[in-house]
């Protein structure tokens, strides 16, 4: 009865946290800053109007992402009594109450906790409008159902993972503690089928590549933080919407951009290092390396976006329904750095583009918060699986006998 109790809070609590978020992107109440509707109402549906005549916006820059994105775009037309946006909001907040399903379910079962959800419920409006403003969301709910049903069904995990590899690439990363063939076999099975299926159902479909490849250091980054105390100094470059976001053009700008992506490499090397020494397998071990996978790849990303710590904020929620999860502390440093980012976009978005001091200390904290959760989680990660010291002694039968199980 009292974990029913809990429950039914925290479903109050999203139907009351919900409610201001689709008000806020409705218009009805007005957030200061940066209007983050347009995305929607301009980027979002003017794709819309390419994709339903059976073509791909390759040739906006602006269209960076795998093919399945085109899914997301295109689903308000499965709601067309309402206007576009309005459709695309409602989805939105639909699949948000569909990742708190499962987090509920999974956290009502023996052995799991409901810190899950209350991470979830309260993470998510952390981020303020932006989070319903964007198509991240909907990503991030198949990679919480991908995680969660990992342990029980690796080809589930996989197929969803495939899928949600072709929504925004970065589900990819979930694979990297699954233990089971299967989960590999039926990711590549369904990645391969649908990215064949979309290069033969309209042109475009893969242009996406070029524009990646092609971009600079965005402004919310941590190598941005670079140029950012770089013009306190006369740096002589610019900053300018670039492949549609904001980001450093001119001097250096391309060796930041590289050092970017060899910290990404140098945090692959470390995941396969990772695996290949990782000898404890627990529940929980599948969500803690998804989690730790993703947040060091965003903290190197020449990109990082608001809408990138929804994804976070899931996996966090995932790692917190297992109660013998190392995950708690960088969940906690998470959720601090969504209220930075909330309030340097869009609220303090001015300060950040001008390099002031109130924007550069937002940025410090908050990215100085996602390195150190980064760093935390993946220290954790190493000890929790590495294998046992033979030199540790055992504990007696009875202590190991109420210790509690890690499932």
């Amino acid at each position: 009865m009292q974990v029913s109790g809990k429950a039914a809070g925290l479903l109050a609590a999203w139907c009351g946290t919900r409610l201001v978020l689709l008000l806020l992107v409705l218009r009805v109440l007005v957030s200061p800053g940066v209007d983050v509707t347009t995305d929607v109402s301009v980027i979002y549906q003017g794709w819309y109007e390419v994709l339903r005549h059976g073509a791909f916006p390759s040739g906006d820059v602006t269209w960076q992402y795998p093919p399945a994105a085109a899914l997301a775009i295109l689903a308000p037309a499965a709601l067309p009594f309402l206007t576009y946006a309005h459709a695309f909001f409602v989805l939105v907040c639909l699949a948000d109450l569909a990742v708190l399903v499962l987090l509920l379910y999974t956290g009502l079962r023996p052995g799991r906790s409901l810190r899950g959800a209350g991470t979830w419920v309260a993470g998510v409006p952390l981020l303020g409008p932006t989070v319903y403003a964007r198509y991240d969301l909907m990503v991030t709910a198949v990679a919480v159902g991908a995680v969660l049903a990992g342990a029980r069904h690796p080809r589930v995990l996989g197929a969803l993972a495939g899928f949600g590899a072709l929504l925004k690439v970065w589900p990819a990363l979930l694979l990297v503690g699954a233990t089971r063939l299967r989960a590999w076999t039926s990711a590549a099975v369904t990645a391969g089928g649908l990215a064949g299926l979309f290069a033969l159902a309209a042109p475009g479909a893969f242009a996406f590549l070029a524009f990646q490849r092609d971009r600079g250091t965005e402004v919310e980054s941590l190598g941005g933080l670079v140029f950012h105390v770089a013009r306190s100094f006369g740096w002589q470059g610019q900053l300018l919407l670039n492949y549609g976001s904001i980001e450093f053009l001119g001097p250096y700008v391309g060796l930041v951009s590289s050092a970017a992506m060899a910290l990404s490499g140098a945090a692959f090397g470390w995941l396969v290092l990772w695996r290949l020494r990782a000898a404890r397998f627990a529940s929980h071990t599948l969500a803690d390396a998804a989690f730790t996978a993703v947040l060091l790849f965003t903290v190197t990303s020449r990109v990082i976006s608001p809408q990138y710590l929804v994804w976070l904020i899931g996996l966090a929620a995932v790692c917190m329904c297992f109660r013998a999860s190392r995950m708690g502390a960088p969940a906690v440093m998470l959720l601090a750095a969504a209220v930075l980012t909330v309030l340097e976009f869009p609220l303090g978005f001015t300060h950040v583009v001008a390099s002031d001091a109130y924007g550069l200390t937002l940025l410090l904290l908050r990215n100085g918060l996602l390195v150190a959760a980064a760093l935390t989680a993946a220290r954790r990660l190493w000890h929790s699986t590495a294998p046992a010291s033979p030199a540790a002694p055992l504990r007696p039968r009875a202590a190991r006998e109420r210790a509690p199980s890690a499932s």
